[in-house]
């Protein structure tokens, strides 16, 4: 059973830094590229970026600049660290296993809030 559990979401103030975790099981973590995507209040969930198994990136313009994808395939971990946070980057983060045995799986999410 595929399982996403992402973590490390809070209450920041604008221009802090936080490190987002996404611990996975059910699968063979190393070998699957993974993805971050946010979903504000009221608008579509947005990619972020994605990893490629052998740690290559690819960021979204959201995620371009201030936010940094990484993965640990020895505890089967994705990681989002995003610096510089501003209130527009409040959100539900999500960590996105994509097309895995034909079907893309989401965690619950955790929920970010920038203060100004």
């Amino acid at each position: 059973q595929v399982r996403l559990v992402e973590s490390g979401g809070g209450l920041v103030q604008a221009g802090g830094s936080l490190r987002l975790s996404c611990a996975t099981s059910g699968i063979v973590f190393r070998l699957n590229s993974m993805s971050w995507y946010r979903q504000a209040p009221g608008k579509q969930r947005d990619l972020i970026g994605n990893i490629t198994s052998s740690g290559i990136t690819d960021y979204a313009d959201s995620g371009e600049g201030r936010f940094t994808i990484s993965r640990d395939n020895v505890k089967n971990i994705l990681y989002l660290q995003m610096n510089s946070l501003k209130p527009e980057d409040t959100a539900v983060y999500y960590c996105q296993l994509p097309n895995w045995r034909g079907a893309n799986y989401w965690g619950r999410g955790t929920q970010v809030t920038v203060s100004s």
